[in-house]
């Protein structure tokens, strides 16, 4: 039995899994019902389909309606039920997944935790010594300038929080504009390298360069240099390990594709932690990262500077051994671009 005018072409064109329920038996189902409930589902009682007391409680009662379920089926995924009554008895039910949303709820509540945490720690340590500083009473001078430099070095800390957050933001604001601008990649890398030096030269290690040509691509300067910037500052920061050691940085044309990369010989990246390095605020090491003067976002917004380029993004690490960052830019005058 199928309701007049509803199809199986028709069911078909529904995305998320979609089935008729006439009674107690499942008449119809779409090829998403059965890829997540069975091939064969359809001609099933739907108490052995939907194994789920309150998908069931919903469906029997025959007045429609949406259910949140934590799982189906055995499986810990949320979804919504909704269930539409039509006519002679017919009722058409379906299954909306909410992972992607319960993902992305995650993520802000994560990242507004994260970001309080992060600025809250320097608050803290700032509003602990100015009040000393404001006390009334002599107070020895060593102690008035170890104070002062400590509350500057924090609100510093807590600036560059603050622009980095509002960076990303610009960034995710233009992220289906592709830039049109011609840039060139080894430009990109030499200043980069260049505004790494003094940073160097604090940690005792050198830049190398080896750049050859490798443009024109399509960019906006402006972020690709902040691009640039972050992979050998952080590099810098934590690859330097010594005075034998060195930062290389190289531009490169490979398989017409423009190709940046920053190695460095520090202690490397644990393979568990790879996959979460382009996270907001996430740390290998949180003490040594706010040590060095990371934000903790650094390469998250190298990955949204890389996505709106269409760049893809790989980070490759061994630990004792180091790190090398690359990013491939499809070529300007590439056709597929």
């Amino acid at each position: 039995m199928m309701l007049p005018g509803l199809s199986l072409a028709l069911l078909d064109a529904i995305e998320e899994p979609a089935m008729v329920v006439v009674g107690e038996r499942v008449e119809a189902a779409n090829s998403s019902a059965r890829a997540v409930l069975g091939e064969r589902i359809v001609g099933r009682d739907v108490r052995f389909v939907l194994r789920h007391p309150d998908a069931l409680e919903l469906i029997f009662a025959g007045r429609g309606g949406e259910r949140e379920l934590s799982s189906l089926d055995g499986r810990e995924q949320p979804w919504t039920i909704s269930v539409r009554p039509l006519p002679k008895g017919v009722q058409l039910v379906r299954l909306l997944d909410r992972s992607a949303v319960r993902s992305t709820e995650r993520m802000r509540v994560d990242f507004v935790a994260n970001a309080s945490h992060e600025l809250r720690t320097p608050l803290t340590t700032m509003i602990g010594y100015s009040e000393t500083l404001a006390e009334t009473g002599p107070i020895d001078e060593a102690l008035r300038i170890q104070f002062g430099t400590t509350i500057h070095g924090e609100a510093r800390r807590m600036l560059r929080i603050v622009e980095d957050l509002m960076s990303l933001s610009r960034i995710e604001a233009d992220r289906f504009v592709p830039p049109t601008d011609a840039v060139s990649l080894d430009e990109i890398a030499r200043i980069a390298a260049e505004h790494g030096q003094v940073l160097a030269r604090q940690r005792k290690c050198a830049i190398e360069v080896d750049l050859y040509p490798a443009g024109p691509i399509a960019g906006d300067f402006g972020q690709l240099l902040q691009l640039a910037d972050n992979l050998v500052g952080n590099a810098v920061r934590y690859g330097c390990i010594g005075e034998a050691t060195a930062i290389r940085v190289t531009t490169r044309v490979e398989n017409r594709r423009a190709v940046l990369r920053v190695i460095d010989e520090g202690d490397g990246i644990l393979l568990e932690h790879l996959p979460r390095v382009t996270e907001r605020f996430y740390r290998v090491d949180a003490a040594r990262s706010r040590d060095s003067g990371g934000t903790g976002l650094g390469l998250s917004i190298v990955k949204h500077i890389a996505e709106r380029h269409r760049a893809t993004l790989d980070i490759r690490s061994q630990v004792g051994k180091g790190t090398e960052v690359i990013v491939s830019f499809p070529l300007l005058e590439d056709p597929a671009t």
